[in-house]
């Protein structure tokens, strides 16, 4: 009997993200009648589409018991590069040169800058054996300071529709974001299921002595997994910013505590080594749908910070609990 309950409990467990889903998709539809449609649900989507792009770095750090705190900057510096690069190229008056750059030129450069920024985290966080948290704060920081140098402080706006592409285009009836984020779903869920990094990961989250002790090169996966968010962080910054059509220095802010909440909603364990990639796309879902009820209900901005803040408790408070079970 007792066997029978934990057996059910884990089921429960495995399943809460979509039982959450379920029930709140079900009371919004109740208390409003905008919410169940198509149009609203590809809106939904759409807006997903950043957080997803997000937390799946975000998973894969929290995975190995890290954390990543300079996401969101980091997105907004590599948004207005990206942005920088396409509109004014790159001058040198000294050799009389202009190096020009296309929309996927700048693409290309804008995530390769985010991965290094990513790669100096996860460099410094193992060289110097400081904690995450503190290390990604100091990013935060640094990346945020970069964005206000680069940009003077002013949004470098009017980027054409080529550029707009990217964040407000349509493809077969789906707006190419959600292209984007289910490229970096599947490519993410691959990665942890079937590669050699993704057994790694979750190695060294459970337990990173017994991975040490067993040959697993602890630096080497965690610089590559503090880089890969660093990649993302920045393909999300090129969504925002071709969708708000500028690159804004104060974009991106708050933007790791919604990924992390996308996370910890999911059912993805801050002591590391026990999640999923689908089970945070759930999360950013939830998180999504939460946002989109409330506006929808004409809830105050302030009391939507209370609200989400609640549901990230409780989610933590569950997962505990079930550990707790285990």
């Amino acid at each position: 009997m007792t066997s029978n309950f934990q057996t059910s409990l884990q089921k429960i467990n495995r399943l809460q993200s979509f039982i959450a889903l379920f029930l709140l998709c079900t009371l919004l539809t109740i208390l409003t009648d905008k919410f169940f449609t198509p149009e609203n649900g590809l809106n939904v989507l759409r807006q997903v589409a950043v957080n997803i792009c997000i937390s799946v770095g975000m998973t894969l750090i929290v995975l190995t018991a890290g954390i990543d705190l300079s996401v969101g900057s980091v997105l907004a510096l590599c948004s207005a590069v990206a942005v920088g690069l396409f509109k004014n190229g790159i001058q040198i008056p000294s050799l009389n040169l202009f190096i020009g750059f296309t929309v996927l030129g700048a693409v290309v450069a804008a995530v390769v800058i985010g991965l290094l920024l990513g790669y100096f985290n996860g460099w410094v966080i193992t060289k110097f054996h400081i904690p995450p948290f503190v290390a990604t704060l100091a990013m935060l920081t640094i990346a945020r300071g970069l964005t206000m140098l680069y940009t003077q402080g002013h949004p470098i706006s009017n980027l054409g529709s080529a550029f707009a592409f990217l964040g407000t285009g349509w493809m077969l009836g789906i707006p190419v974001p959600v292209y984007i984020a289910t490229t970096v779903v599947v490519a993410a869920i691959f990665i942890t299921k079937k590669t050699k990094l993704g057994r790694y990961i979750y190695a060294i989250g459970g337990n990173e002595q017994a991975a040490k002790l067993s040959g697993i090169p602890i630096n080497q996966v965690k610089i590559k997994v503090y880089a890969i968010a660093g990649a993302l962080a920045a393909l999300g910054g090129i969504i925002v910013a071709s969708r708000l059509d500028s690159a804004q220095p104060n974009a991106g802010l708050s933007y790791e505590l919604d990924a992390i909440a996308a996370v910890v909603i999911g059912g993805t364990s801050l002591s590391g080594g026990k999640g999923t990639i689908w089970g945070t796309v759930m999360g950013a879902i939830i998180i999504g749908v939460l946002n989109n009820g409330l506006v929808l209900l004409n809830v105050s901005p302030f009391w939507q910070q209370v609200v989400k803040g609640s549901v990230i408790l409780i989610a933590v408070a569950i997962d505990k609990a079930f550990e707790k079970r285990d």
